[in-house]
């Protein structure tokens, strides 16, 4: 059911606060929320609108679904099918917003986001107001806060950590005008980065007192870990972006006039250990404590500096990690895994034994076997044919639910809307349920399987929460994630 949302009529506010949070879940949510006493958690679960969206396309745990979510349309317009893509010419796989007509600022690896190809939430803001509207994201991924980020904003940052000496710092692109922030090249100068990732984490209460630690966990009555290594996935990670967040607002006056002005954040719940974007640990809640704390302290500042009716919050949720394979094993369900590059080269193989000995396929990754094209073409076959027999050869695959030529996957709905006339390969494949899609990686000069389609729900759901400091009714509370766009920018 489509939502039409509509506001009361009251001025903007002054400053719109988008949140994304990886891994955060409607279930933890329902949990925890009886033991917040105080915090930005409380008083959204009390206060804000909340719904929960589902998608109209596949979800990989990748940067797919925020880009649904900001721009209003699916990846098969917006292009961000993947956090990777296939590149035929050299038949290497690289990140979809890899850039190298820009260059990193922090960071050897260039990024920009001109690989998204529709207007994001800030892109709409800048083209509502202007170069007055003041614009920043801060996240903890590259790819994360540059989809937050946007065409149009004046800048983003994200934690990398150092190539040569492994301290962490905000790294940026030349993409963007501003380049890196003064006040986030301040906190790579002072130091607090890396005071802040130095501390060890450990619970904020008696282990006893969590509702889900783990058997270790309860055994070793609690957790210690070196944020150092991980500092993304840790609450010094969250509270890092709080802390430039607050220092951009005070410093470019964010919220202070009558353009209104834009601050996009990614914090986690996502702990080093989790392995689902469910509670299964302490770890994982305390988490949720610290996130709560962050929120809240965002909260109170703003209402401090720019007035508590001057703002509005929205909150998503990102789906990451899906449904705990183990889980799925507990009730006689394991996960499969189907290494996409081993079927490429086995479909070779095949094509190899009816047209003679050629590379016929140049390589295979997310749902597509690429073909040699250019070699088909050569040798004077026929396309269309070489690609239903692929199709039909993977059809006897363990773990391939459907296959066939690429331009019979647009007569799919929910497949037409996940893939990009850009990346799509030549023969596109379904996995059965509980089948989980990966590749060979390299570590330490040995292959492994990485998974590629971290998400094991067939539809997984994400939470919303959007609040206002002043009152505000939403007539219809189900809403698709292609409409959350209209409840900041109406």
């Amino acid at each position: 059911m489509v939502c039409v949302c509509t506001l009361p009529l009251h001025p903007s506010p002054r400053l719109t606060v988008v949140v994304a949070v990886d891994g955060m879940s409607q279930s933890d949510l329902n949990m925890l929320r009886t033991y917040w006493q105080q915090g930005g958690l409380r008083t959204l679960s009390e206060e804000a609108y909340q719904t929960q969206v589902t998608f109209p396309h596949q979800v990989y745990g990748g940067d797919e679904t925020l880009a649904t979510m900001l721009t209003g349309v699916t990846p098969d317009q917006h292009s961000l099918c993947m956090d990777y893509y296939y590149n035929r010419r050299d038949r290497k796989v690289y990140p979809t917003l890899k850039d190298d007509n820009y260059t990193g600022i922090g960071t050897s690896v260039p990024y920009s986001p001109q690989a998204v190809l529709t207007p994001t939430m800030s892109d709409r803001l800048r083209m509502a107001e202007g170069d007055d509207a003041a614009i920043y994201a801060i996240g903890l991924h590259p790819s994360t806060t540059i989809v937050l980020a946007g065409h149009a904003a004046n800048a983003c940052c994200w934690l990398q950590q150092n190539e040569e000496d492994g301290h962490w710092q905000w790294a940026s692109t030349s993409f963007y005008h501003d380049g890196l922030p003064a006040a986030a090249d301040e906190m790579n100068m002072n130091g607090h980065i890396n005071e802040l990732a130095s501390r060890t984490w450990m619970p904020r209460m008696d282990i006893a007192m969590y509702n889900r630690p783990s058997a270790e966990e309860r055994k070793a009555k609690g957790f210690s870990i070196s944020q150092q290594s991980c500092l993304t996935s840790t609450p010094a990670g969250n509270t890092l972006v709080i802390e430039l967040a607050l220092a951009l607002q005070e410093k470019k006056n964010l919220g202070k006039n009558a353009i209104p002005d834009m601050l996009l954040l990614e914090l986690t719940v996502s702990s080093p250990h989790a392995t689902a974007d469910r509670i299964q640990t302490a770890e994982q809640e305390d988490m949720y404590l610290w996130l709560n704390q962050d929120l809240g302290y965002l909260m109170e500042q703003l209402d401090r500096r720019i007035g508590h009716t001057n703002y509005n919050i929205l909150v998503v949720g990102l789906p990451r990690l899906g449904a705990d394979a183990s889980r799925l094993a507990d009730i006689n369900m394991p996960v499969r895994n189907f290494n996409v590059e081993q079927a490429a080269a086995l479909t070779n193989t095949y094509l190899m034994a009816i047209y003679g000995h050629e590379r016929w396929v140049d390589g295979g990754f997310g749902q597509s076997i690429y073909l040699n094209r250019t070699l088909i073409e050569q040798k004077h076959q026929s396309l269309a044919n070489i690609q239903q027999q692929v199709a039909d050869f993977l059809m006897e695959f363990t773990g391939i639910h459907t296959a066939f030529p690429a331009s019979a996957a647009y007569l799919n709905p929910s497949l037409a809307t996940s893939m990009h006339k850009r990346y799509i390969g030549d023969v596109i494949f379904r996995l059965e349920s509980g089948c989980q899609l990966t590749h060979t990686s390299y570590v330490n000069g040995h292959e492994q399987d990485s998974p590629i389609d971290r998400i094991l729900d067939e539809q997984p759901s994400t939470p919303v929460l959007y609040w206002s400091g002043t009152h505000f009714t939403f007539p219809q509370s189900d809403i698709n994630a292609t409409d959350i766009l209209r409840l900041v920018l109406p």
